[in-house]
């Protein structure tokens, strides 16, 4: 058996843990900007608020003290995940971090699947104060179809079990297409012409005919609302590839700060390598104009920077993006986004080559003592001269405090 613990309105959620009096609350979370929302609680939902509307379409419920906004707070989220899948950790034997907010989890040998799936709910909210869905089954596909039902129904009391034909087609039919995972648009519009709107209407094509229409996706996706795995399970592994990107508040018009920007962005990846001990044999910088101003010229590029020997080390890194950026960048544009991928990235011992003028050894005891230094003094106090702080470009109007990784922004408690 697998299982998805899915944590509930995951942003919503971390920041209603600092604000307990928010909990019975409208309250969404806005993208980069303050652009648009990205998170909304159950009571924001039921005020008919979209996933990805404007804010300033809803800002009126925020001035007439109908709702409670922040804006993202990425530090604290990506803290209180850490600590959400350390205590599902220590409950299973393997777990395969999905993405911030879901991870499976293998229930291989465990006796009473329903048991241990209802005191995970219940510890990981006692201990960190995020509610989560838990959805167990026969495969992936069938455990996250699980977790929003236990995440929909409260009478599953968090955790959802799909282990009988009966309950299988049960769920089936009641669960919408467009939810299923692996479903993608094209294939929701494509099924939903030939009237299939369920996932049970869908099994009841015949491998042939979802084939030709769908391919090999489309058939292990079929395959596995039939209860047939065919999706492995994975521990979780270092990422293959880091992105750190940003929208500029302003438009950036010369080359010096978006440089800068850029720069900041691969120090950024840099750390990132740094905390999975991975090391980076390929750099990628874009950048684009902004697309919903039509009275300017609009221009876009990608420039990619292989690098002899992969590194992590940070001077590396900021040159072969500025070295990127500096090969695409024309003038006369006004940049409003920009953005630094690694990729091809390796962990573990990496060959000597005999033609490197770098010497690594001593390189990588410098590295570690900056990572000491950053770890203790924080993460902008050592830095390359070259580097911008993309961090002052976003407008975060609403944010909330750090609360769990900088002391100079946790809970005070007042005794009086």
């Amino acid at each position: 058996m697998i299982g998805l613990v899915d944590c509930n309105n995951f942003f919503a959620s971390c920041e209603r843990v600092f604000h307990p009096e928010l909990r019975t609350k409208p309250v969404v979370v806005l993208s980069n900007n303050d652009g648009c929302v990205i998170a909304r609680s159950n009571e924001a939902k039921a005020l008919g608020i979209k996933m990805g509307v404007p804010f300033y379409q809803v800002k009126k419920f925020v001035d007439e003290g109908k709702l409670h906004v922040f804006s993202s707070n990425y530090t604290l989220y990506d803290d209180m995940s850490k600590r959400v899948m350390s205590v599902i950790r220590g409950m299973v034997p393997r777990i395969e971090v999905y993405s911030i907010d879901e991870t499976f989890i293998d229930v291989s040998g465990v006796e009473n699947i329903y048991q241990l799936g209802l005191q995970l709910s219940a510890r990981v909210e006692k201990w960190t104060g995020i509610p989560v869905s838990v959805g167990l089954a026969e495969n992936k596909t069938l455990a996250k179809m699980a977790s929003k039902f236990a995440k929909k129904y409260k009478g599953y009391h968090g955790c959802c079990v799909i282990d009988t034909p009966e309950r299988c087609e049960k769920a089936l039919r009641l669960f919408p297409i467009n939810d299923v995972w692996g479903i993608g648009r094209r294939m929701i519009k494509q099924m939903n012409y030939y009237g299939v709107h369920t996932a049970y209407d869908f099994t009841k094509w015949n491998r042939s005919r979802v084939q030709r229409e769908f391919g090999v996706t489309g058939v292990s996706t079929w395959l596995e609302l039939q209860g047939i795995r065919c999706i492995d399970f994975e521990p979780s592994v270092a990422k293959k590839s880091i992105t750190t990107s940003r929208s500029f508040r302003e438009e950036i018009t010369d080359f010096e700060s978006l440089s800068a920007m850029v720069a900041d962005f691969a120090a950024l990846c840099a750390k990132k390598l740094r905390e999975q001990h991975g090391r980076t044999a390929e750099i990628v910088v874009y950048f684009r104009t902004n697309t919903f101003r039509t009275d300017q010229p609009q221009y876009s590029n990608v420039a990619k920077v292989e690098l002899t020997v992969p590194s992590s080390d940070v001077r590396e890194l900021v040159t072969a993006a500025t070295t990127g950026l500096k090969s695409i960048f024309r003038k006369g544009y006004a940049y409003k986004q920009a953005g630094v991928v690694v990729t091809n990235i390796v962990n573990g011992v990496i060959p000597i080559d005999l033609f490197d003028p770098v010497d690594r050894v001593r390189q990588e005891k410098l590295l570690q003592t900056l990572d000491k230094l950053r770890g203790k003094m924080g993460d902008r106090m050592v830095r390359v001269a070259s580097q911008g702080d993309c961090s002052g470009e976003i407008n975060r109007k609403y944010r909330s405090h750090c609360y769990t990784t900088n002391l100079k922004e946790i809970i005070e408690v007042k005794i009086m």
